[in-house]
């Protein structure tokens, strides 16, 4: 079914701001009418399991906020990475399982089924400096053409009178390359080829400074946004020794572009515990964290507290408080409404939403959020 058939479900939250008006008040610790109201998705299997989207023809998350009534927000960003990617290939299957290499050069094990997991990669095609300089050469140009970006059609896309908040991708300098390498020849790479791995940082650094310096002069941004993945539960995947003295000073570069085009609100989509790299994002201008992982970096509020008006965070609720029913989810929502009052906090799904989520105990999280976070 075509997004344009996409039938709501439910009406969207009553206001009298402009979602656009209300993302930038609410980001900068001002007064709205009601809490900006967005999710961050769902699972594949939640598509396939939930009643609700099998009849509305909701396939993707796309629809699934349209089908919603969210709030709009949306972001354009450049091709600010591999370019040509490798090509996707099976290159082995078992009666359950398929080993493939991906669009990244990596060799990995998934479900023949399709369900979602995380790949079990068993092999980079990057792994030494010599590998790395063939792909650098191959497919980390910045002159190629396919990275010049067609800003007139990009501007019809999202006209200067828009009402929704529109944000500029910064990318990711870390998260993507430890996807090139996986997480242990990352984790290898840091000490055993320390010069590769930096100018992986500044070659990926330079791509996304080219996309910035095409977008930022023809738009009013409203946020930045980018992507690293770069923690787990028990903390970040990196030393910090190293993400201070090879990835901050990136980071600050781009921040100072986006300083420079009047961008104020910067977020990055980071899973895990990113509670110890939030002073070196912060130095850099990176002042919103997202999803805010309940289970890897504790209650929001305790982060907000720490650093006061200088932070914001966007999602913070508790996944598996979802998927025990109402009571479970007023309680946890009522020791986030103190910080949404506050602002600077934009409650979601700490993450996508899982299967393990019923669709009756979803629409109860969603029955409850209106109740308390809705214009009264």
């Amino acid at each position: 079914m075509a997004d344009q058939e996409i039938t709501p479900c439910r009406e969207k939250w009553a206001g009298t701001m402009t979602d656009r008006e209300r993302f930038n008040a609410q980001m900068h610790y001002q007064p709205v009418d009601r809490c900006f109201n967005m999710e961050f998705g769902y699972w594949q299997e939640n598509f396939e399991q939930w009643e609700v989207f099998r009849e509305g023809g909701v396939t993707n998350n796309a629809q699934a906020d349209r089908f919603f009534n969210f709030d709009r927000v949306a972001a354009i960003g450049g091709n600010w990475w591999l370019h040509p990617h490798f090509e996707q290939q099976v290159i082995e299957e078992t009666g359950t399982t398929k080993f493939i290499r991906n669009s990244e050069g990596l060799v990995g094990e998934v479900p023949k089924d399709g369900h979602s997991t995380i790949p079990h990669f068993t092999d980079s095609s990057v792994k030494t400096p010599e590998d790395w300089a063939e792909v650098k050469a191959e497919r980390m140009r910045v002159d190629h053409p396919a990275r010049v970006l067609d800003i007139e059609t990009i501007k019809a896309d999202h006209p200067e009178d828009r009402d929704y908040p529109l944000g500029v991708g910064c990318g990711s300098l870390i998260g993507k390359i430890r996807d090139l390498l996986t997480v242990e020849g990352l984790a290898y790479a840091v000490f055993d080829y320390p010069g590769m791995v930096e100018d992986m940082v500044e070659t990926t650094c330079q791509l996304i400074e080219h996309s910035l310096d095409q977008l930022l002069p023809h738009f009013d941004f409203d946020f930045a946004s980018g992507w690293e993945d770069i923690a787990c539960n028990t903390g970040p995947l990196v030393s910090m020794d190293f993400f201070r003295s090879v990835v901050v000073p990136r980071y600050k570069r781009i921040g100072a572009k986006l300083q420079a085009a009047g961008i104020d609100i910067w977020y990055t989509d980071c899973d895990g515990d990113v509670r110890a790299m939030i002073p070196y994002f912060m130095e850099a201008g990176l002042n919103t964290m997202f999803p805010w992982e309940v289970n890897g970096s504790g209650h929001p509020g305790e982060t907000l507290e720490t650093y006061g008006k200088d932070l914001r965070i966007m999602g913070g609720v508790d996944k598996t408080r979802l998927a025990k029913g109402p009571d479970a989810i007023k309680a946890w929502l009522d020791s986030l409404a103190p910080y949404v009052e506050r602002g600077g906090f934009i409650p979601h799904c700490d993450h996508r939403c899982p299967p393990d989520v019923s669709q009756e105990h979803y629409f109860d999280y969603l029955d409850v959020k209106e109740a308390m976070f809705g214009m009264k």
